[in-house]
């Protein structure tokens, strides 16, 4: 296997795909349902069935490619990741994962024939939530997660409803009735760390435990609107110096915490946002991330507390909406001791890591013995046009994921 150069081939693929969607202000821009993301899926479906691949479509979108097993045919082991992108992404995130699935399923049916379990190749719908305010849409409807209530009422930035827009794609909801599938027996994720760990301690692939649970708030601090000249500082109900005292409080606490807990306040607004005018209202958003539920609800727990208590000290009011609440989800030990010992085999030198993104391996692992493969991200840039992975890169972590569909598809 090691002569066959896995990498260039990895790359002239993701080349090919990512002129599905290219977009003229540079990047991938390749929204659900769009054009762009139909052709991307229509091409790709082509591609499989010239390798041979039995090719379907799921109501939703979700496309798989499959070599039928000989003996076990209610067992399949599937592989893959999603076809959209964020605006101005790069070639990548989530068609990596897909492209990686293709090369390894060409490479087994010419080296090794029919496997005794179905190995099945997904090009996932939608996992990003870029056009419509919903995420996994994908991944969640091959499950049964989705409802029809969750997206009946969505529009995208351009006030395009999403049920119109699915059904103009010539797509529908699942149905109802429909069982959920019960073959599904293993699943591997390989995916660009998105992050500069794996680069920065030398590593060729990362081995995922755990990816983390994330809690998001919208958080408003009221006070009082007023002159800026002529109100005494200590007369002043000032929500942006309050709403400034609490973004370093949480700060200063998630960094007493210590890892693998991340904090991020990414936005903040202000109003009324003039330059002579007290401020009478701020309001932000806070993003945290651990790998243990509990340790995550301390913390958020804690600040929520501590923010009601420096607004009250204040004379201020502050509302604090949870809108977002995942838990942690750990990967499947047998299926993580099978990608250990295969990139034992291989001769890489891994690291144990946890994914700090979300990826569909947190929605399938519900279900499915889950496994998760990362390979590095240069300078750990994602969603941007600069991402980058080179092939050796690209090739080590193709090299496991063949390895590790052969333990679970051909033994």
């Amino acid at each position: 296997m090691s002569k066959i150069d896995f990498g260039t081939e990895a790359e002239t693929l993701l080349t090919w795909l990512g002129q599905y969607g290219q977009d003229p202000k540079g990047g991938l821009s390749r929204f659900l349902y769009t054009p762009e993301w139909l052709a991307a899926q229509q091409a790709l479906a082509r591609q499989m069935r010239e390798d041979g691949l039995a090719v379907r479509l799921d109501e939703v979108g979700n496309l798989f490619g499959r070599l039928e097993g000989s003996q076990h045919k209610d067992e399949t082991i599937l592989t893959g990741s999603h076809l959209d992108s964020v605006r101005n992404g790069g070639l990548y995130d989530g068609q990596y994962g897909i492209i990686a699935g293709l090369v390894a399923l060409r490479h087994l049916q010419k080296e090794y024939g029919q496997p005794l379990r179905n190995l099945e190749l997904v090009a996932i719908a939608e996992e990003e939530g870029s056009r419509f305010p919903f995420t996994f849409w994908g991944a969640k409807n091959i499950f049964a997660l989705a409802k029809r209530s969750d997206v009946e009422g969505l529009v995208d930035f351009e006030g395009r409803p999403f049920v119109a827009t699915m059904r103009q794609a010539g797509f529908d909801f699942r149905p109802e009735a429909a069982e959920v599938r019960r073959d599904l027996k293993a699943f591997i994720e390989i995916h660009i760390e998105q992050g500069g760990v794996l680069e920065i301690e030398g590593k060729s692939v990362g081995v995922v435990q755990h990816i983390v649970g994330q809690r998001r708030f919208t958080i408003e601090v009221s006070g009082e609107a007023n002159h800026a000249g002529t109100t005494p500082m200590r007369y002043r109900k000032d929500a942006m110096e309050a709403a400034s005292r609490m973004v370093a409080m949480l700060i200063d606490t998630a960094k007493d915490y210590g890892d693998p807990l991340v904090v991020t306040v990414g936005r903040m607004e202000i109003k009324p946002n003039v330059v002579n005018v007290v401020p009478g209202q701020a309001t932000f958003s806070l993003d945290a991330r651990h790998t243990d539920k509990a340790v995550l609800g301390r913390y958020t727990d804690e600040i929520s507390a501590r923010m009601r208590e420096m607004a009250a000290r204040a004379g201020l009011e502050v509302s604090i909406d949870m809108w977002m609440d995942t838990d942690p989800v750990p990967m499947d030990k047998a299926m993580v001791k099978v990608v250990r010992q295969q990139c034992e085999k291989n001769g890489l030198d891994y690291k144990m890591m946890h994914s700090g993104a979300g990826h569909d391996a947190q929605i399938i692992a519900q279900f499915v013995p889950t496994a998760m493969l990362f390979v590095p991200s240069h300078r750990g840039i994602s969603h941007s046009p600069s991402e980058y992975t080179d092939s050796k890169d690209l090739a080590s972590g193709i090299r496991v994921l063949i390895d590790v569909l052969y333990q679970l598809a051909y033994k």
